[in-house]
């Protein structure tokens, strides 16, 4: 996997966070579902890894004890993180720039789009 792809996708995430507080389960677990191959289970955990300090911490340990998840997929959500970490605040910017009724249609439009790809995927 490389990690200008991981890292984008972080960057991503971390701007959608910002704009709308979603990234985690909406953004980077499909992601790593469709575009890098993951299972369901490695892109959940792998997202908390992304995640991980503080909030993702248990959620961690528990994918990895169960076999879900491995090294690999931690130094992968921490790349991801490093991306969140710059994107939110692009997000942010963006999203306090924005009158309030133009970033409450985007994020419906946003999640529109997301709620028909997985109704019919």
């Amino acid at each position: 996997m490389q990690f200008i792809g991981l890292f984008s996708l972080g960057t991503i995430a971390g701007i959608l966070s910002g704009m709308f507080g979603v990234g985690g389960g909406l953004v980077i677990v499909p992601a790593l579902v469709l575009f890098f191959g993951m299972t369901q289970q490695s892109a959940g955990g792998t997202s908390l890894i992304a995640l991980l300090l503080p909030v993702g911490l248990l959620g961690v340990i528990e994918y990895y004890r169960s076999g879900k998840i491995s090294m690999e997929n931690i130094l992968i959500g921490l790349i991801i993180a490093a991306g969140l970490f710059a994107g939110v605040y692009f997000g942010a910017k963006i999203a306090t720039h924005m009158p309030n009724d133009t970033l409450r249609k985007a994020f419906a439009v946003f999640m529109g789009i997301v709620s028909i790809y997985l109704w019919f995927k």
